[in-house]
């Protein structure tokens, strides 16, 4: 990664929260986040706390519950990355306070940023293309309105018609 600083680590917070059920899977997924943030190279984990779940409120049976890491990097294209491949609810630069940081490296950043917006947006447009050519399969399949009852009883009467067509 380019956009390092010299000698010059930034530490920060991220905060990840999930929500779902039951409450135990929460906790699961939680670890194993963490356990994938670790394996991340160019990443130290200085801390973390897992919070326990509580209920969501109105609901009986649908939990939330975070995690609060704090990381070092010594790469801010580092941090960028992280935001996309795990999208905390938030994150924040502890330490320094202030870094220098080369056009190039600044660049590299928006350059990542840039490149994930365009991913997500491409996957967006193969999800929407991919709902309307279902629409439109289940509307060539489905007749476009159920047949009333009026019409049931139209096409009964035009049955004898068509059998003394058939009889000449």
């Amino acid at each position: 990664m380019s956009g390092k600083l010299d000698e010059v680590k930034l530490t920060a917070v991220m905060i990840l929260e999930v929500m779902g059920r039951p409450k135990e899977h929460l906790i699961e997924t939680l670890q194993k986040l963490l356990t994938q943030i670790k394996e991340e190279k160019g990443l130290e984990i200085i801390s973390q706390k897992v919070n326990d779940p509580v209920l969501v409120k109105d609901q009986k049976d649908l939990f939330i519950t975070f995690a609060e890491i704090e990381i070092e990097v010594d790469d801010p294209l580092l941090l960028a990355i992280l935001m996309f491949k795990y999208m905390p609810s938030h994150m924040e630069i502890i330490e320094p306070e202030k870094f220098i940081m080369t056009n190039y490296g600044f660049g590299d950043i928006l350059n990542e940023l840039t490149r994930r917006l365009h991913r997500y947006e491409e996957l967006i447009r193969v999800v929407q293309m991919q709902l309307e050519a279902q629409g439109k399969g289940f509307s060539q399949i489905l007749p476009a309105e159920a047949p009333k009852e009026e019409d049931k009883k139209v096409n009964k009467k035009e049955s004898p018609k068509k059998k003394s067509k058939s009889k000449k």
